[in-house]
């Protein structure tokens, strides 16, 4: 469990920002408004019908008085509360009717958000992995602080903190790849890389960092990925950090694969992920909540079970929860 402190420095020193611009760690395709045209404007193409998917309630009791044991929490696509020791955390909260800049048109959810912000329970941290619209929601977030405050914490890749501040927000943390900070005498914070990019206009692409997340709080390793593409930084992750307890990982919004490879991961390589971090127990994200891409909205927990059949990984290990679901993890160190 002891984490090799020099090797995160070393790595932390290495330079992925270059006039101006942000960069993967490893080489990757560049795909520009050309290759965006040619797919969306592809003979017969249209995209994939969207549906409603049941929607569960969550307890509100519950969620006021958590177990001891870690409890997950599924808002809808990569939005999360995840409760652990007194900690209440949101992962890119997205809860209005579009991922868009507008409310009146974009990629409109299918599925209500199971909770709104008047109906959360006290929120301490939110992670923010990126700045596009279905992971950085600017209704949500003035919501989550005109309702808690300087009280509420956000964790925010390089170069948001600006976004933020703009809004009057000013409790940040703001972290390169690598880098941590310790938010409390039980909880650290480390940003960790993903393969992805960022922007919000046509004018700003990559001029913020994306990453993905972990925490750990009281020994227990609970780890976001945010929005990723497939790459060796994974088993370096799994190298310094295993066994993490707990990881949220993409399992949508991949095809046509000649476009979205290098930026969101197939099924099969979220399962590739959860082996390569030493990951006791995943839960899949990034799914069944809009519809962003061409796979069919039910495809990618089908494509799960396959891979994970195919790569010898229980179903247990890798779970996929519905809208609105909370499951608890026992916090067992040892098994």
């Amino acid at each position: 469990m002891t984490i090799d402190r020099q090797r995160l420095a070393e790595l932390a020193a290495e330079n992925h920002y270059h006039k101006g611009r942000y960069h993967n760690r490893e080489r990757t395709p560049a795909h520009g408004l050309g290759d965006f045209l040619r797919w969306q404007l592809a003979p017969g193409r249209r995209f994939p019908k969207g549906r409603q998917y049941h929607l569960i309630r969550p307890d509100a009791h519950l969620l006021a008085q958590p177990p001891d044991d870690a409890q997950l929490t599924w808002l809808g696509h990569s939005s999360f509360l995840f409760q652990y020791r007194g900690l209440n955390v949101l992962t890119d909260p997205v809860l209005s009717e579009r991922a868009s800049p507008f409310q009146f048109v974009g990629p409109r959810r299918y599925t209500p958000a199971a909770l709104k912000v008047p109906d959360l329970p006290r929120i301490d941290r939110v992670l923010i992995s990126h700045n596009h619209y279905d992971h950085l929601d600017e209704r949500t977030v003035r919501q989550l602080h005109r309702r808690f405050g300087d009280e509420l914490q956000f964790c925010v890749p390089q170069g948001l903190r600006r976004w933020f501040e703009r809004r009057g927000i000013h409790n940040l943390v703001e972290l390169g790849w690598w880098q941590s900070k310790q938010l409390t005498d039980h909880c650290e914070a480390f940003c960790l890389p993903a393969q992805h990019f960022s922007g919000r206009t046509a004018l700003d692409g990559n001029t913020t960092l994306w990453c993905s997340w972990l925490l750990q709080v009281d020994g227990y390793r609970f780890y976001f990925a945010g929005d990723t593409g497939y790459g060796e930084l994974f088993r370096q992750i799994g190298e310094l950090f295993a066994p993490i307890h707990l990881a949220l990982l993409p399992i949508g919004a991949y095809d046509p694969r000649w476009f979205m490879a290098p930026v969101h991961v197939a099924p099969e390589e979220a399962v590739h992920i959860h082996r390569d971090l030493g990951t006791r127990q995943s839960v899949a994200m990034h799914w069944g909540t809009f519809v962003l891409t061409d796979e069919p909205m039910d495809e990618p927990p089908r494509r799960l079970r396959q891979a994970l059949a195919e790569q010898g990984v229980g179903e247990n290990c890798f779970r996929v929860m519905h809208h609105g679901e909370t499951l608890v993890f026992p916090a067992n160190y040892d098994n």
